[in-house]
C-alpha cells in the first residue's frame, strides 16, 4: 500500500480533527520567514475534545531526509514556544531593538532546525495555546494522561503529514519532559510491535537535564553543592554521615541530620538553582530570623516567572527571567494570535509556563528509570545531556541513574570540543544495538541550549549525523 493510500485509510480510521496553516510572515520579524513554519491543532481524547496546538518547522537543510523530532518543554505546563524562541528554534527575541511593548524577532544562527524537522507541542492540555472544550473531563492531569495524549497527537500528526512517515523519528525534551518522553517512546515502541498504524520509524530519543527519579535527582544536590564549593568538605562529610546519604525524606527526629541540612540550606538558599553562576532575583519576602530547614525549602521549585513592574526591575540585577517578559507580551498580542491562527477565545491568557496547571498536575510516575531500562533492549540511539551548572537536576544525579542501567562502557569519559575549546565531557554506553551517549555542557544551566547555543548545536548536529561528539 502506498504511503498516500495508507494515509487516506488512516484519516478515515482516526477521524482526525486537525487544522493547519502555513505561516510565511510574523509581526516583529522583518520580511518573510526564511523557513517553513506551520501551526495547527490536533484533536485527541474522547470526541477529540482536547485540541493540542503545535508549531512545526521544516529543516532548513533537506527536510525529506532530515530527522523528524517531536519536542516537549518542561514544567509541566511550559509552552513549546519557550523551546522554540529561547532554546533550539530558528527565532529568538531581539532584545536590543524591542521597545514600547513591541517585541522584535531575529534569526537564531544555532537553530536545531538546520539539521532536523521539529514539532514543538503545547502539551499537556492547558499549556500554551492548547485547550479543551470541557475541563470537566479532565479534573486532574498526570504523567500517564499527558503521555497518552501526546502519543495520540503524534500518531494523528503523522497520518496528516504522510510525507514524514519514513523520516527517522526522535522524541526529545528537557526538564520535566524527562518524565513523559520515555513513557511516550515506550508507547511508540509497543504500538509498532503490536502492528498499530501508522508504523513509526522510531530511532531514539534526546533528553536535556531530565527529571527522571525526583528523589534521586533532588538527593544529589548536596554532593553537587560540595563539588561546586558551595559547602565545604567538613559540612559535606558531616551531612553525609549524619543523614546516611538521605537528604530528602529526612527523619525529623534525627537532630544531627536536620542541623547539618539547615547549614547546607543556609549556604545554598540564595543560589539560582537553574544556573548557579547567575543572579537569583525572583521576588522574595524578607528572611525570618529563626528560619528552619524543611524538605520543601531544600527542594526549591523553579524560579517564578512573573511580569514584574518596571520599578522593581530597575532595582534588581539582570535576571534571565526578564527575557521571558517579551514572550508574554508577544504571544498575548491579538495580531500575533491571528497570524498564528489561534482559535479566538480558546484561552484567557497565554503564559510561558502555566503555574496553575502545575499546581493541579498529579505526578503519578515517581521514576522513569524503569522505562529507560526497558528501552535498552530496543536498539535505539539515546542522547542525554546536562548543563553542568544546573543544581535543580544535577549532573551527578543523572550519571547515577544512567550507571544503574548496567550498560557496557563503549568509550570512557573524555572532553568534546567546539572551536578547539572544551565544550563539555562525554561518555558512551552500549548494549547490543542500543547506544546511549551522555554529555555535559560546560558552564550551561538547566536548559543547556539557552545558555550555550553554539556548543549544543554542534552536539546535536554531530549526534544526528552519527559522528563522535
Amino acid at each position: 500500500m502506498t504511503a498516500l493510500l495508507q494515509a487516506l485509510v488512516l484519516v478515515l480510521l482516526f477521524r482526525i480533527a486537525a487544522s493547519r496553516f502555513n505561516i510565511t510572515s510574523l509581526p516583529g520579524f522583518p520580511g518573510d520567514l526564511p523557513f517553513r513554519l506551520e501551526t495547527g491543532y490536533i484533536g485527541v481524547g474522547d470526541s477529540d475534545n482536547v485540541q493540542l496546538f503545535y508549531y512545526f518547522i521544516e529543516s532548513e537543510g533537506t527536510p525529506e531526509n532530515a530527522p523528524l523530532m517531536l519536542w516537549l518543554s518542561g514544567g509541566p505546563g511550559c509552552s513549546g514556544f519557550s523551546a522554540l524562541a529561547y532554546e533550539i528554534g530558528p527565532l529568538s527575541f531581539d532584545y536590543a531593538h524591542s521597545f514600547d511593548n513591541k517585541p522584535q524577532l531575529k534569526l537564531n544562527p544555532y537553530s536545531w532546525t538546520k539539521v532536523a524537522n521539529i514539532i514543538f507541542i503545547d502539551a499537556p492540555v492547558g499549556t500554551g495555546f492548547s485547550y479543551t472544550n470541557s475541563w470537566e473531563e479532565y479534573p486532574t492531569l498526570n504523567d500517564t494522561i499527558s503521555s497518552a495524549q501526546t502519543y495520540e497527537f503524534l500518531r494523528k500528526w503523522l497520518v496528516d503529514h504522510p510525507s514524514f512517515l519514513y523520516n527517522p523519528l526522535y522524541v526529545g525534551g528537557d526538564s520535566y519532559a524527562g518524565k513523559v518522553v520515555p513513557i511516550i517512546v515506550q508507547e511508540i515502541s509497543n504500538g509498532n510491535e503490536d502492528g498499530l498504524e501508522p508504523q513509526m520509524n522510531l530511532k531514539g530519543y534526546v533528553l536535556g537535564n531530565p527529571v527522571t527519579d525526583q528523589e534521586r535527582d533532588e538527593n544529589s544536590r548536596v554532593l553537587f553543592a560540595y563539588l561546586k564549593a558551595l559547602i565545604d568538605h567538613g559540612l559535606y562529610q558531616s551531612t553525609k554521615r549524619n543523614c546516611k546519604g538521605e537528604y530528602v525524606n529526612v527523619d525529623p527526629n534525627n537532630a544531627l541530620c536536620v542541623y547539618d541540612l539547615e547549614r547546607v540550606n543556609e549556604c545554598i538558599e540564595d543560589i539560582n538553582l537553574q544556573q548557579i553562576l547567575e543572579p537569583k532575583c525572583n521576588p522574595q519576602s524578607p528572611k525570618p530570623i529563626d528560619r528552619k530547614w524543611h524538605p520543601q525549602e531544600f527542594s526549591e521549585k523553579d524560579p517564578i516567572d512573573l511580569l514584574l513592574p518596571s520599578s522593581q526591575l530597575v532595582s534588581m540585577p539582570w535576571c534571565r527571567a526578564t527575557n521571558y517578559i517579551l514572550s508574554q507580551i508577544w504571544a498575548n498580542d491579538k495580531t500575533i494570535q491571528s497570524a498564528l491562527h489561534v482559535v479566538q477565545g480558546s484561552i484567557k491568557e497565554w503564559v510561558r509556563c502555566n503555574d496553575s496547571l502545575t499546581s493541579s498536575y498529579v505526578q503519578d510516575v515517581s521514576s522513569t528509570v524503569g522505562y529507560h531500562q526497558n528501552l535498552t533492549t530496543k536498539g535505539y540511539r539515546v542522547l542525554i545531556y546536562s548543563g553542568d551548572h544546573d543544581m535543580s537536576i544535577p549532573y551527578v544525579g543523572t550519571t547515577t541513574w544512567i550507571e544503574s542501567l548496567n550498560l557496557t562502557l563503549d568509550s570512557q569519559w573524555n572532553p568534546w570540543f567546539v572551536n578547539a575549546q572544551i565544550a563539555g565531557y562525554k561518555v558512551k554506553y552500549t548494549l547490543g544495538k542500543y547506544e546511549l551517549t551522555y554529555a555535559t555542557v560546560k558552564g550551561a544551566g538547566h536548559t543547556a541550549p539557552e545558555f550555550n547555543p553554539k556548543e549544543c548545536f554542534a552536539m546535536i548536529s554531530r549526534w544526528f549525523a552519527a559522528y563522535p561528539l
